[in-house]
C-alpha cells in the first residue's frame, strides 16, 4: 500500500456535519427535469440526485470519480491516471451523446472532434450538488442530449454573514488538493468566491509491454480554478447574477497504448463567463442567460529521439444566449422559450518526422457555424397521481437547415407508494465544427436523430426511508457520423451512414436502516449493435468499446457515533472490450478487458463543538489490477487523507 499523509491545513469547506443522508427521494425537488423547480413525485424522467453531502464524502475523488459511482453511468478513464481523458458513457451511448450543462446552461468544447465538454475543467469543490437526468432531452436542451444530461450545479452566495470553506488534502503519488471559499451577503448583495488546486506527479499512462526494457516516466497533472459568483436583487422580483468559471488544467501524455513518451505535454484553458437575469411577471417567471466559453488547447511533441516534432494548437469561442418563461395555470405549467448558439474554431496543426511534414489551418472566418432553436414543453399533475408533460423545439442550424424533436413523459403515483412512468421522446446532435470544416470534413452532414423509449416501476416505503426503482430504456440513432475512408479515391471523410441500436435495464435502490446506516445499490445491463454497410451489404455487429455491458455497485455508510461517519464500497465492472492496431500490419484487432471489482474505504472525524474534519481515502484496497483502456495503466492501492472545516 502506498504511504499516506493525513495533514493539517488551512482553509477547507462544508457547510453542516450531517448525519447518514436520509432525504425523502419520493418529494425530492429536482431543477433539470422541466427547468423549474419540481418534485420526482411529479415527473416521469429519471433523474438521480448527487446531493452536497455526497460530495463531501467523495474524499479525494473529483468530479469524474463521484459521477462513475451512480447507475448506468460509466466514464472510462475515471479510475485510471487523473490526466487521462474522460469519456463519458451514459447508458452506453457514444460520449458525444451526453449534453454537460452547468447550473442548466449547456456547454461544449468546440475545439473538440464531437464538441464534449472535458470534466476535468470542473473542480468539484466549486459543485453544490449534480442531477443526472436519463433519456433524450433535446426538447428543453437542445444539441447532443440523446442520452441524457449532467446539470452541475455551482455553490452560490447566500444573504447570511461572511464566511468560507476550505480543503486540503495529501495521498499517493504525491497528489495534493486544496480548495479555499468565501462567501456571503447583505441586503441585495450577495457573492461566493472560490481557488481550486490539484497536482499529481501520476503513473505512467502507458503501460509497459511485457519484456520491455527500460522504465517508462510517470505522467503527472496539475489543475487550477478560480469561480465567482454573484447576486444582486435590483428590484423584489428582479435578480441579476453575474459570474465567471476559469480553469487551466496542464499535463503529461503518452503516444499510444504501450508506447512511452517523455515529451508529449499538454495545456487546456477554459473560460466561461456569463450573467443570468430572472424577472418576475405576474405568477410567471422570466429567465434570461448569456454565456461565452473560451477554449485554447496546446499539444506539444518534441521527441526526444529527435525523429518527430508536432503541435496542435486549438482556439474556440461559443457564444450562447437563452430565454426563459415559466407560468403556471391551475393543474398545468407552461416552460417556453428560445436559444441561440454561435461557434468558432480556430485550428492549426503541423507534424515534421521520419521525412514527412503536415500542417493544417482553419481560421474562424470560415470556421463557424450558428443554431438557433424554439420550444415548449407543457406539464399537467392534476393532484390525483396522474402526471404528464409534453414538448416540442424547433432547431435551425446554419449548414443543414432545421430539424424537430418531441418528448412525451406520463407517469402516475398512487398509494403514495408506487410510481410507473414511461417516456417517448426524440433527440438529436448537431455536426460538430471539425466534423463539418476540418481536413476531414464533410459541410453536407445531417444531424443524428434518436427515438428514445423507457419505462419503470418505482416503489418508495411508507416513511420514504426507502425506495427501489427498475427502468428499460431503448435508443435508435440514424444518420450517425462515422469517419469513412474511400478504398477508391484513399480519401478520409466524415459521412452519415451508420444506425445504433442500444437496449439496457437499470435497477437502483436506498434504505436507511436506522438513524445510522444506509444502503445504496444499483446495477446496470446495456447492449447495443450497429448497422453499417460493408462491401455493398448491411452488417450488424457489436460495437460499445470500452463500456461494460454490465456493473454492480454496492455502498455502505454508518455514523457509528456522533463525530465518525464510515463507509465502505464494493464496485464490479464487468467484461467489456476495445480495439487495438498493432505491428507490423496495424490491422484493427479486437481484445477483451477482463472484468474487475474495486473495493474502496472511507472515514471521517469531526472534532466535537467546531466545524473541522478530518478524512482518510484508501481506494482499491485489494490492489486489484484492472484495465479501462487496453494498454494503459490503473493505479494499484492508493490512499489519501486530509481536513476540511468552514468558517
Amino acid at each position: 500500500m502506498k504511504t499516506f499523509y493525513a495533514v493539517a491545513a488551512l482553509l477547507v469547506g462544508s457547510p453542516a456535519l450531517a448525519q447518514v443522508d436520509s432525504s425523502r427521494t419520493l418529494n425530492e425537488v429536482v431543477i433539470s427535469a422541466n427547468k423549474y423547480p419540481t418534485k420526482t413525485s411529479s415527473t416521469g424522467k429519471v433523474v438521480v440526485v448527487i446531493n452536497r453531502a455526497d460530495i463531501e464524502r467523495a474524499g479525494s475523488r473529483d468530479l469524474s470519480q463521484l459521477l462513475n459511482e451512480q447507475g448506468g453511468l460509466y466514464i472510462n478513464g475515471a479510475a485510471s491516471n487523473p490526466g487521462k481523458d474522460k469519456s463519458i458513457y451514459l447508458r452506453g451511448a457514444r460520449v458525444e451523446h451526453t449534453l454537460i450543462t452547468i447550473d442548466g446552461v449547456p456547454v461544449y468544447d468546440a475545439t473538440g472532434i464531437g464538441s464534449n465538454f472535458d470534466l476535468r475543467q470542473i473542480p468539484i469543490e466549486s459543485v453544490e450538488r449534480i442531477e443526472v437526468l436519463k433519456g433524450s432531452q433535446s426538447t428543453l436542451y437542445g444539441s447532443d442530449a440523446i442520452a441524457g444530461v449532467i446539470n452541475i450545479i455551482t455553490r452560490k452566495g447566500s444573504g447570511q454573514s461572511a464566511g468560507g470553506n476550505g480543503l486540503l488534502s495529501y495521498g499517493s503519488y504525491r497528489t495534493v488538493r486544496a480548495a479555499a471559499a468565501i462567501h456571503g451577503g447583505k441586503k441585495a448583495f450577495d457573492y461566493n468566491i472560490g481557488y481550486n488546486y490539484f497536482s499529481t506527479n501520476g503513473i505512467s499512462e502507458a503501460q509497459k509491454p511485457a519484456g520491455a526494457t527500460g522504465t517508462f516516466d510517470k505522467d503527472g497533472s496539475e489543475q487550477n480554478g478560480v469561480q465567482a459568483s454573484f447576486g444582486i436583487q435590483a428590484a423584489p422580483r428582479i435578480r441579476i447574477a453575474p459570474y465567471i468559471r476559469y480553469a487551466r488544467v496542464n499535463g503529461e501524455l503518452d503516444n499510444d497504448a504501450l508506447v512511452d513518451d517523455p515529451d508529449y505535454t499538454y495545456t487546456n484553458k477554459n473560460l466561461q463567463t456569463g450573467v443570468r437575469n430572472e424577472i418576475g411577471i405576474g405568477s410567471g417567471t422570466l429567465s434570461l442567460l448569456y454565456q461565452l466559453t473560451n477554449t485554447k488547447r496546446d499539444y506539444r511533441d518534441d521527441s526526444s529521439l529527435g525523429m518527430a516534432f508536432s503541435t496542435n494548437r486549438y482556439r474556440a469561442n461559443e457564444h450562447f444566449a437563452e430565454a426563459i418563461f415559466v407560468q403556471s395555470f391551475s393543474s398545468l405549467k407552461l416552460t417556453a422559450g428560445a436559444d441561440f448558439r454561435s461557434s468558432s474554431l480556430d485550428l492549426n496543426t503541423y507534424y515534421n518526422g521520419f521525412g514527412f511534414v503536415s500542417k493544417s489551418e482553419l481560421g474562424t472566418d470560415s470556421t463557424q457555424q450558428d443554431q438557433a432553436g424554439l420550444y415548449a414543453a407543457l406539464a399537467y399533475n392534476g393532484g390525483s397521481g396522474f402526471s404528464v408533460e409534453g414538448g416540442a423545439r424547433l432547431n435551425h442550424h446554419s449548414r443543414y437547415g432545421s430539424n424537430l424533436a418531441y418528448n412525451l413523459n406520463p407517469s402516475f403515483l398512487f398509494r403514495k407508494q408506487w410510481k410507473v412512468f414511461a417516456n417517448l421522446s426524440s433527440g438529436y446532435r448537431t455536426p460538430s465544427l471539425y466534423q463539418l470544416y476540418s481536413e476531414y470534413g464533410n459541410r453536407a452532414l445531417d444531424p443524428e436523430v434518436s427515438l428514445n423509449i423507457e419505462g419503470g416501476v418505482q416503489y418508495f416505503t411508507s416513511d420514504e426511508k426507502a425506495y427501489l426503482r427498475a427502468t428499460y430504456f431503448r435508443r435508435d440513432v440514424n444518420d450517425l457520423m462515422v469517419f469513412f475512408f474511400d478504398p477508391v479515391t484513399f480519401q478520409s471523410r466524415y459521412i452519415n451512414r451508420d444506425k445504433q441500436e442500444d437496449h439496457g435495464i437499470e435497477v437502483d435502490g436506498k434504505i436507511n436502516l436506522n438513524e445510522r446506516i444506509q444502503i445504496k445499490a444499483f446495477y446496470s445491463y446495456v447492449n447495443g449493435k450497429i448497422t453499417t454497410q460493408q462491401g455493398g451489404k448491411d452488417t450488424t455487429f457489436f460495437n460499445l468499446y470500452r463500456r461494460p455491458k454490465q456493473s454492480f455497485a454496492l455502498t455502505i455508510g454508518t455514523q457509528a457515533t456522533k463525530a465518525l461517519y464510515l463507509s465502505a464500497q464494493l464496485n464490479s465492472v464487468g467484461r467489456s472490450l476495445d480495439l487495438t492496431f498493432p505491428p507490423p500490419t496495424y490491422s484493427q484487432t479486437q481484445v477483451e478487458l477482463k472484468p474487475y471489482v474495486l473495493v474502496n474505504l472511507y472515514g471521517e472525524y469531526a472534532f466535537p463543538k467546531t466545524k473541522v474534519r478530518l478524512f482518510a481515502d484508501v481506494r482499491n484496497v485489494t490492489g486489484e489490477a484492472y484495465h479501462e483502456v487496453y494498454g494503459y495503466n490503473t493505479p494499484g492501492v492508493n490512499a489519501y487523507g486530509g481536513i476540511r472545516f468552514n468558517f
